[in-house]
């Protein structure tokens, strides 16, 4: 059976991929595993690296420690997306394939394309007043979702509650993503998947990567940042369409 391996984006843990993961699993009849990066989630008493180039080596350690060893399929969101390219560029013998989902990546695009100023404001603003639980998650969700598919404000402020994440993590995370530089060549399959209407990354850099990489690019034109809540159904239709014509 094939492992899929999922990894979400800054501040985010397995908790928030709201059923995603299962869905993956019924409609590809594959393994799937989600893992949290140190500072999220289950390790969020932990220091977050302020690289990605760590990021990844936590994952691949993750991963190895649960006895997977054989090629795996990634697929990731923002933060999360350049931690899975570090991850193929520096072992890609152990990645399959890359589905990048709303990533970005310097050097192909400049930072106010990375993260538009407007939203930086808004998702700073509860970081910076001490804002609670349902501040942070109100403000996230504004800005990463145009048409949840499920509720999920009241599952994610109990988990900020639960495990949060505290400022330094945040700003370690945040300072790993606006430095990291991509591969100028995809280390692997890639297909990358973007929402013309995510308002908290320009959708030009989901294009740029993948006309730098040569890879095929799929754009849902209402969705969000947060693809795999806005239409769970589509990314999994996308990603059974790429495989199938990558076929001989």
């Amino acid at each position: 059976m094939e492992t899929w391996v999922l990894l979400r984006g800054l501040t985010r843990s397995s908790a928030h991929w709201a059923g995603f993961d299962a869905e993956l699993k019924n409609a590809l009849s594959v393994r799937v595993i989600t893992l949290d990066m140190p500072g999220n989630g289950l390790l969020f008493s932990r220091r977050s690296p302020s690289t990605v180039q760590d990021m990844a080596s936590h994952c691949r350690n993750a991963l190895r420690a649960l006895g997977v060893t054989e090629p795996v399929s990634i697929l990731a969101m923002s933060l999360g997306g350049m931690v899975a390219a570090q991850w193929a560029a520096q072992w890609p013998q152990e990645v399959r394939e890359l589905v990048l989902i709303n990533t970005s990546s310097r050097p192909f695009n400049p930072v106010w394309q990375r993260m538009r100023p407007t939203a930086m404001a808004d998702l700073l603003k509860p970081l910076l007043v001490r804002g609670g639980a349902n501040a942070w998650e109100s403000a996230i969700l504004r800005r990463t979702a145009n048409h949840p598919q499920k509720a999920v404000l009241q599952d994610w402020r109990f988990e900020r509650v639960l495990r949060p994440v505290t400022k330094a993590n945040a700003w370690r995370q945040l300072l790993a993503a606006a430095r990291y530089r991509a591969p100028l060549v995809a280390p692997v399959p890639t297909l990358v998947l973007a929402g013309e209407r995510d308002r908290l990354v320009n959708m030009a850099c989901s294009r740029a990567l993948a006309q730098q990489w040569g890879s095929v690019l799929r754009v849902h034109p209402t969705a969000g940042h947060d693809l795999t809540l806005d239409d769970p159904s589509w990314v999994i239709e996308e990603i059974r369409r790429w495989r199938e014509s990558a076929r001989p």
